[in-house]
């Protein structure tokens, strides 16, 4: 069975929302493969706890949580980070929000043809940095060199492996106290009434910082991508317990986010928008160039589902960090309504829509 064309594949398709969830699609079609019981005595066995099919953050196999990703920011270098520094930060954040923690990292390269060796070299410089804030290394990798033409001067792919620990288990010790919860992992679909949304601080700052350097509207000379590797954070908040669900909201931003977690927990979500914190430079950027910050991807941020009995505990060691300074609880799950629904600041409500994609296009 093939997919329609419809004029091959776009922009749209992967940058986060439902223009890559129908990419995904056909992957899946493909690619979702079961081996339960289906291997061979003397072959090694293996479990899929999370499967390639739940698309949440990273696999887990066999208590081993992997994750991989490609990046192709435009441009290679902007405020607060550049290629190197997003793909270790993206991949460690992948395994931190899935309640794991980090222990390595494999980097491949595709490089076009006559890419500078210092700008190479000022990436690898970004991702040491990065792998030593987080206290992950580089363990594995690979280089390619292409012609001319073939990519857009660099591809950097990073995957990382990492495992469970203690503190996940006294995480959902916490959680068990005040209802019933089924997993194992943080999970998408771990999302039940009643549960708090959390999310770790200002949106919006890392799509906006990108887009105005790229096309020079110097809408903020002081803002900064947010990219930062989380896994200490991540490791501190499941500490203090009641975490069910969590992302970095990414592609297609806390719109996004916010959808798969309804989708998959097949419950609703009311948020007030009085209570998102977007800085007054990125407000006023997105309603210039009428888009919705809501929408704009995120490097150095979390949202996550917390029981309500630990949302105040969670929010409060959040605020104790520098990361986490200005985390806000924004909203709450509920079976009363379907899908997203924004309180806005008049008043009113309306819905919030799983986005085609990131309205900024190439930002990591």
């Amino acid at each position: 069975m093939v997919m329609k064309d419809k004029g091959g594949i776009k922009m749209e398709h992967g940058a986060g929302g439902e223009g890559m969830r129908e990419l995904l699609k056909l992957v899946l079609r493909y690619l979702n493969f079961n081996f339960s019981g289906g291997r061979d005595n003397d072959r090694v066995k293996i479990e899929v706890q999370v499967p390639l099919k739940a698309m949440d953050d990273s696999a887990v196999v066999d208590n081993v949580v992997f994750t991989t990703d490609s990046h192709t920011v435009k441009p290679l270098f902007f405020p607060g980070g550049d290629i190197g520094t997003l793909a270790i930060a993206g991949t460690v954040n992948d395994i931190a929000v899935m309640g794991a923690e980090p222990l390595c990292l494999s980097a491949a390269f595709v490089i076009e043809e006559g890419f500078s060796f210092s700008e190479f070299e000022r990436i690898l410089d970004s991702m040491r940095k990065t792998c030593e804030e987080a206290e992950v290394p580089v363990v594995t990798g690979d280089t390619k060199v292409v012609e001319n033409g073939a990519v857009e001067k660099i591809v950097v792919n990073t995957s990382a492996i990492g495992k469970r620990t203690k503190v996940l288990d006294k995480n959902f010790e916490e959680v068990r106290r005040y209802r019933e919860l089924d997993g194992n992992w943080l999970l998408d679909s771990n999302l039940r009434d009643g549960d708090k949304i959390i999310v770790s601080g200002y949106i919006g700052d890392h799509g906006v910082a990108l887009l105005s350097f790229r096309e020079g509207f110097g809408f903020d000379t002081e803002l900064k991508s947010d990219i930062r590797p989380l896994n200490k954070l991540v490791h501190k908040i499941l500490e203090v317990g009641g975490v069910v669900a969590m992302k970095d909201p990414t592609r297609g931003g806390l719109a996004n986010s916010l959808n798969e977690f309804s989708d998959k927990s097949k419950v609703g979500i009311l948020i007030e928008e009085e209570r998102i914190p977007i800085r007054e430079s990125v407000r006023n950027a997105c309603e210039m160039l009428g888009i919705d910050p809501l929408e704009v991807g995120n490097e150095g941020k979390v949202v996550m589902g917390v029981v309500k009995e630990k949302a105040e505990d969670v929010l409060d060691a959040l605020k104790e960090t520098e990361k986490g300074k200005d985390a806000e609880i924004i909203g709450s799950v509920t079976k009363e309504i379907e899908g997203v629904v924004m309180k806005t600041r008049v008043g009113g409500r309306r819905i919030v829509e799983t986005p085609i994609g990131d309205p900024v296009p190439r930002i990591c």
